[in-house]
């Protein structure tokens, strides 16, 4: 079903507070199985995203699982399975310009992205009451996975010319893998960059902003957008260039300051975030995540374009409890708000 984003932003902006937190790990717990089987099942996952849409009707979107390994895996990667956490990827792929030089851009059906495609595709033959969006991996932390993260950062002093023609593979591929979501059904992507959050502002604009701006330009439309996700320590200073993107909106971890974000954000593009994952969602108590929510949303409420959000993916072994108060506490606050106008 195609969705204007134009329309979805007027209900996100509305004057109550609408939440988007970034689940999908979490509803292994649901379907008894282990994450390792979620993430190479098209049907479990388009089941999950199902579940979580019932179980929880607040949530402003379906998000597919923010599986941060697929995309490296493709490329070759050698990745690590774990009953009950994210996928990680392990070692270097990529140790030199000649090893890049020879690196194909895979297909999209490589490893397990037309699994995350296929996915997409049975959920929206199901029939859905919201968006969808698929998690993808952004240019510069794809080419982190495939180079080392720490390797990455220290080349782009040393060997820039590397890490750019691997980022040039990265978004060539990410292109190609994005255009499969949107033929599938999906409305959007929301596109994780985390480790552009590493990097210097300037960096940040020549080694992440430039890439994903081209993409934008390819393939953001009315019923097709780019929602930017970092949640790195240093995005309170490279705002210039995460919002130079041209992204539709924008989604901020914990460690950032979200009110001074909103204070400099244009007024009616939406900004998402940030309620710690872990210290909430996972090991914190109903009363705490009631807190949370509520001091987040005295915080930034009178901000039109804010929306709640966890700060970053939320992990497997959440406590459902929690999450279901992140939603309940939200249409408390809301309800108290429209008491008092």
């Amino acid at each position: 079903m195609q969705y204007s984003f134009k329309e979805w932003k007027r209900e996100l902006m509305g004057p109550d507070v609408r939440a988007l937190a970034i689940l999908s790990f979490p509803a292994a717990q649901l379907l008894d199985v282990p994450v390792g089987d979620l993430v190479t099942d098209s049907g479990l996952q388009a089941e999950a995203m199902a579940l979580i849409g019932e179980r929880l009707p607040g949530q402003a979107a379906f998000l597919s699982p923010m599986d941060l390994s697929l995309e490296a895996e493709a490329f070759g990667a050698r990745v690590r399975f774990e009953r009950d956490e994210v996928l990680t990827v392990l070692g270097r792929l990529i140790r030199s310009q000649e090893e890049a030089e020879s690196l194909p851009i895979p297909p999209v059906r490589a490893g397990r992205c037309q699994i995350a495609v296929d996915a997409v595709k049975k959920l929206v033959q199901r029939g859905v009451d919201r968006p969808v969006f698929a998690g993808v991996t952004g240019p510069f932390s794809l080419a982190g996975r495939l180079m080392d993260v720490s390797e990455i950062l220290i080349q782009c002093m040393m060997e820039p010319e590397l890490v750019r023609l691997l980022l040039r593979k990265a978004t060539d591929f990410l292109k190609r893998y994005i255009e499969a979501f949107r033929q599938a059904g999906a409305n959007g992507v929301i596109l994780a960059e985390p480790l552009a959050g590493l990097l210097s502002p300037a960096w940040l604009k020549e080694f992440s902003s430039v890439y994903i701006r081209e993409i934008c330009e390819e393939l953001q439309e009315d019923t097709f957008s780019i929602l930017y996700h970092n949640c790195g320590p240093n995005t309170a200073l490279a705002l210039e260039g995460i919002f130079d993107t041209g992204c539709a909106a924008y989604h901020f971890g914990n460690a950032a300051p979200l009110e001074e974000i909103l204070s400099k954000a244009e007024a009616d593009i939406p900004i998402l975030g940030n309620l710690d994952p872990v210290a909430y969602f996972k090991a914190g108590t109903k009363k705490e995540m009631d807190e949370a929510v509520r001091q987040l949303c005295d915080t930034c409420a009178s901000h039109t374009n804010f929306v709640l959000s966890s700060g970053c993916d939320i992990p497997p072994t959440a406590n459902w409890e929690n999450i279901e108060q992140f939603f309940a506490s939200v249409k408390q606050y809301n309800e108290a708000r429209r008491g008092q106008r």
